[in-house]
């Protein structure tokens, strides 16, 4: 990078943690973009006239909201909501709703900001968007994550629509809230309309949904693997995670021939040496999705695993790593014990798990790295298929839908090896999926004018 691009930067990163305070999340991921896409921004002396990337770094519209509801015991709580539509250059805003306790604006703003270029690589009409509370359905009976769920979507209503912001599932958010939000919406509207994706498949959801952003991953990973004349087969996987991504992104794994290791969540993980297999997945399944319990249940039913209470995953000895947990679980002392346990492929299927002390040690060591942005892609990707089949009232089979899945990480791996192939052959997946989905952002905030 010349000094100009480096002053650039340098100046661009000094006003933007200026104007947003204290939102540490926001401006690691804003940086790792900004320092990716620099020196083509710098080249098109239009982009920073236009001020592109300065338009693109603040949100459309930000919505924040007061939640109350009451508990099985008639206690009132009050919870925070929100919702951060970033930008709408290439379609309606479209990302997840997030249920947990670490939610505040600067994690929703750094997903909202992913989630632009995210949905950019897919080739689909969508903009990026984000939203969620502070509320963790943790411990929660259904009657009370319903009245929350309506609760949050009967002022979330008036700022969603199919053509204007479609939300999504995300932590905390699944089939059920998916469920109690949309019927909620439906009743104050007045309308069936493709508003949320991750519906019920009885009603307006899309087959291989529930799998999509877990095979995704597993698809990007292949092709990043044929790279190297390698494959799944025979190779040892460690998986972060046991919700949703992490499930299904084991289950592909599995099938295509690799031993799947571990599993976590936020109290500890399990390490099964063994390796899963067809039962243990359904177990988990089981376990995590309709007994909502915890990770550590694991080894009660397979004692031949450990449980270790209050670590992650990363000093498994492993072949490939797949953290699909949440942001920054790779810290740099994980990722020296990555290297050191023989780990050489990294893929996220959560977004932004590592940090950039991370990173640096990954492509130092010439590692394969793929960020989330690109790897996890499939889920968005099938959420836009969702979209599609309800515009057209039809029904696609998991096959066509695995097909569009299949081309969709494949054409944004290509995208990828385009933009991110450096001098040395070496593939810089970072800088390749920050600059295709920048560049197609910019190309139609040019052409719309100053909005």
């Amino acid at each position: 990078m010349d000094k100009f691009t480096q002053n650039y930067v340098d100046r661009f990163m000094d006003e933007l943690i200026a104007r947003n305070p204290g939102e540490k999340e926001f401006h690691q991921a804003v940086r790792e973009v900004v320092e990716s896409v620099a020196p083509y921004v710098t080249s098109y002396p239009h982009l920073m006239d236009l001020k592109i990337l300065e338009r693109m770094v603040e949100p459309e519209r930000v919505i924040m909201f007061r939640v109350p509801w009451t508990d099985d015991k008639g206690e009132i709580h009050i919870n925070r909501g929100y919702r951060v539509q970033m930008n709408s250059a290439l379609g309606p805003y479209k990302g997840g709703i997030r249920f947990h306790a670490s939610v505040n604006l600067s994690i929703l703003k750094f997903l909202a900001f992913e989630q632009t270029f995210k949905n950019s690589l897919t080739t689909l009409p969508m903009g990026g968007g984000k939203g969620g509370s502070d509320f963790s359905p943790r411990g929660k009976s259904d009657a009370e994550v319903m009245r929350f769920c309506q609760s949050f979507m009967t002022e979330l209503q008036r700022h969603i629509g199919a053509d204007t912001d479609v939300p999504a599932g995300d932590i905390g958010v699944g089939g059920r809230e998916i469920g109690f939000l949309f019927g909620q919406y439906k009743r104050l509207r007045d309308e069936f309309t493709g508003t949320l994706t991750g519906k019920g498949l009885g009603w307006g959801g899309s087959l291989l949904r529930t799998e999509a952003t877990g095979y995704g991953v597993c698809y990007f990973a292949q092709e990043m693997l044929a790279t190297r004349g390698e494959s799944f087969e025979g190779k040892t996987v460690v998986v972060s995670g046991s919700g949703n991504v992490a499930q299904y992104a084991a289950k592909k794994a599995m099938a295509l021939g690799a031993k799947v290791v571990t599993l976590s969540d936020s109290d500890g993980f399990i390490y099964d040496p063994e390796g899963l297999d067809e039962e243990k997945h359904k177990y988990v399944l089981e376990l995590k999705n309709i007994r909502r319990g915890r990770i550590k249940e694991y080894v009660n039913k397979y004692p031949q695993a450990q449980y270790f209470p209050g670590e992650r995953p990363w000093r498994i000895p492993c072949d490939i790593a797949l953290p699909c947990a949440t942001q920054n679980e790779i810290e740099k002392a994980d990722a020296e014990n990555l290297v050191k346990g023989g780990c050489w492929c990294v893929v996220e299927g959560a977004n932004m798990p590592s940090t950039p002390e991370a990173i640096a040690i990954f492509q130092s060591h010439k590692m394969l790295y793929s960020p989330g942005k690109a790897s996890n892609a499939g889920g968005v990707a099938t959420s836009g298929l969702e979209m599609t089949q309800n515009s057209i009232r039809q029904k696609w089979t998991s096959e066509e839908v695995d097909q569009h899945l299949h081309r969709i990480m494949s054409d944004i791996h290509a995208a990828c090896i385009k933009y991110g192939t450096e001098e040395d052959g070496y593939i810089n997946y970072v800088k390749g999926a920050n600059l295709a989905g920048f560049i197609k952002v910019a190309n139609a905030m040019v052409d719309q004018g100053l909005v």
